[in-house]
C-alpha cells in the first residue's frame, strides 16, 4: 500500500487515541509544533490533519486548533461483541403477522385484517370533517386536552348509549386510544398480576396478549358458534374458582360472530354479581347489527357498577382513528391513575372529528350505510364458501360485525392448506390464534368488511378447486 509523509505523526496520534492516552476532547500539537518535530512542510501536515479528520478521529475548531473527536465512538465500526442479539417471541411475531395486514397491495387477497377495507372508510366523510376542525381549531389542537377526554366528546358519546338504552355517567367515562388501550386499563384497574380471570374462548390474538403482558391467569370458557358463551360453564368455573374479571363480547363474538340473547346477558350478569366479580364487555361491534334493533349492552342491565363497557371507532369509522371509550363503573379512580399512566390524552384532531360526526348525523348515516354493506358481503363470503369449499365445512352467517368462523373437515391436513393459501395469494387467519391451546387449528376466520372484488372472489374459488 501507497505510504504517505504525514504517517509519521498521524500514525502515532491514532495509537494515542486508540490507546485511550489522548481522550475526546484533547487538544493537540499546533501545525507549527508538529511541523517543526517531525521536519515537515506545512502542507504535508494539514494533509495529515484532513486525514485524521476524515477518519473522524479528529475535528477542527476554527482559530483555535485540533481537538481529539468527542464522537470518536460513532465513527467506529461496532465490536461484534458490543451488543447482545434481540431475543423475539417467535410465537407472538408468527401471530401478529397472521393478524395484520402485509400492505402488498394487488398481490395479496387479505380475509385476515379486522378493519374495514379501503373502498368502504368513508373517506370523504373523515377527510371533510378533518378539514373544516382543522379551520375552526387551528393551533388548539397542537396542545394537550384533558386526559380523560374532551368533555363535549364525552356528553355526545353519553348520548349516542342513552339512544339504546345504556345508561353511562359521564364521571365514569374515560377516552383511549382505541379499544385494546381501554380493555388494559379495565384489567389493570380489576385485576393485579396472578389473579384468575375468566375469558371467551376463542378469543382475538390482542387480547390474549394484554393478558400475557398483564401476566393473569386465564380460564377459558367455551364460545359456540350458534349458542354463544357457555353461561353454565362460567357459572360453574365461578363456583370452583376465585375469579376476578370476565372478559365477554356479547355483541357478535370476534371470530364466531355469535349474538348474546338478553337472558343470557342477565344470566351472566346475576353469575358476576352473586360472586362480585367485575364484567369488562366489549361492545366495538354492537352498532354493527344487520336487522332489526340495535342489540342490548350488559352494562344496560347493571345497576351495581361492576359493568366496565369498551368501545372504539376504528371498527365502524377507519382503523387509523385511534379513538376509543371505556365505562368503567365503580372501578374509576384506579382506571383514571392507570389511564393518565399511559400517556396524556388521544389526539385532539381525533377528538374533535368524532365528536363532530356524532354529534350530528354524520355517523349515523354513515352506519347505517356501513351495516347494509356488510349485511351483503357476509351473505356473499357465505355462499362463495359454500359454493366452492368443499360440501363439509362448518359456517354460521353472522346477524353482525365482520367476521366469519369456519371450521374444516378433520381430514384436512392444515398445514398444507395455507400453503395452499399463501401460493394463491390468500391470507385468513388461523383458529391456533385465537387460544393458547390448540382447540381451534381447524377453524380460521375470514372478515368480509371489504370489497369483494373479481380478484378476491377469483382467489377463494381457486382455493376451494385445490381443496376438492
Amino acid at each position: 500500500m501507497k505510504s504517505y509523509k504525514f504517517e509519521l505523526f498521524t500514525s502515532e496520534i491514532e495509537k494515542n487515541i486508540r490507546d485511550g492516552i489522548y481522550k475526546p476532547g484533547y487538544k493537540l500539537p499546533s501545525v507549527r509544533q508538529i511541523k517543526e518535530k517531525y521536519r515537515l512542510s506545512s502542507s504535508t501536515v494539514q494533509l495529515g490533519y484532513e486525514h485524521l479528520m476524515i477518519t473522524g478521529f479528529v475535528d477542527s475548531i476554527p482559530k483555535s486548533g485540533y481537538y481529539v473527536s468527542i464522537i470518536r465512538e460513532s465513527q467506529e465500526q461496532p465490536s461484534t461483541n458490543q451488543y447482545k442479539p434481540v431475543v423475539r417471541d417467535a410465537i407472538f411475531s408468527n401471530h401478529l403477522a397472521l393478524t395484520t395486514s402485509l400492505r402488498m397491495g394487488r398481490k395479496i387477497s387479505e380475509f385476515n385484517v379486522a378493519a374495514p377495507g379501503d373502498l368502504i372508510i368513508p373517506q370523504k366523510l373523515l377527510l371533510r370533517t378533518m378539514q373544516q376542525v382543522i379551520r375552526e381549531n387551528g393551533a388548539g389542537l397542537l396542545r394537550y386536552y384533558p386526559a380523560s377526554g374532551l368533555p363535549i366528546l364525552k356528553q355526545n358519546i353519553v348520548k349516542q348509549a342513552a339512544s339504546h338504552q345504556t345508561r353511562i355517567s359521564q364521571d365514569e367515562l374515560l377516552v383511549t386510544d382505541g379499544a385494546l388501550q381501554a380493555l388494559y386499563i379495565a384489567l389493570s384497574a380489576t385485576c393485579e398480576s396472578g389473579d384468575v380471570i375468566a375469558l371467551e374462548s376463542p378469543c382475538v390474538f390482542s387480547v390474549l396478549e394484554v393478558i400475557r403482558v398483564l401476566k393473569l391467569k386465564i380460564i377459558e370458557v367455551p364460545v359456540d358458534p350458534a349458542l354463544g358463551f357457555d353461561v353454565d360453564f362460567f357459572n360453574k368455573a365461578c363456583e370452583k374458582n376465585k375469579i376476578k374479571a370476565v372478559v365477554v363480547t356479547p355483541n357478535f363474538h370476534n371470530p364466531t360472530g355469535t349474538l348474546l340473547s338478553d337472558e343470557q346477558k342477565k344470566m351472566l350478569l346475576n353469575i358476576a354479581q352473586r360472586h362480585h366479580i367485575a364484567v369488562i364487555e366489549n361492545d366495538i361491534y354492537g352498532d354493527l347489527y344487520f336487522q332489526g334493533r340495535r342489540p342490548s349492552t350488559i352494562k344496560s342491565f347493571d345497576e351495581s357498577g361492576l359493568v366496565l363497557t369498551y368501545s372504539s371507532y376504528a371498527k365502524t369509522l377507519a382503523p387509523g382513528i385511534r379513538l376509543g371509550w371505556l365505562s368503567s363503573g365503580q372501578f374509576m379512580e384506579r382506571a383514571e391513575q392507570v389511564r393518565f399512566s399511559l400517556g396524556s390524552s388521544v389526539s385532539p384532531l381525533y377528538q374533535e372529528t368524532v365528536n363532530h360526526l356524532i354529534g350530528g348525523c354524520s355517523y349515523d348515516r354513515h352506519v347505517r350505510s356501513f351495516r347494509m354493506q356488510l349485511a351483503k358481503n357476509a351473505y356473499f363470503a357465505t355462499n362463495l364458501l359454500s359454493t366452492h369449499f368443499p360440501e363439509n365445512i362448518s359456517l354460521v352467517t353472522p346477524s353482525g360485525g365482520y367476521n366469519l368462523w369456519v371450521k374444516m373437515p378433520v381430514t384436512t391436513d392444515m398445514k398444507l392448506f395455507y400453503q395452499q393459501c399463501e401460493k394463491i395469494g390468500v391470507r385468513f387467519t388461523p383458529g391456533y390464534t385465537f387460544s393458547f391451546s390448540s382447540a381451534f387449528d381447524q377453524y380460521f376466520r375470514l372478515v368480509f368488511a371489504d370489497t369483494f372484488s373479481p380478484k378476491r372472489i377469483e382467489a377463494i374459488r381457486q382455493l376451494g378447486q385445490r381443496l376438492k
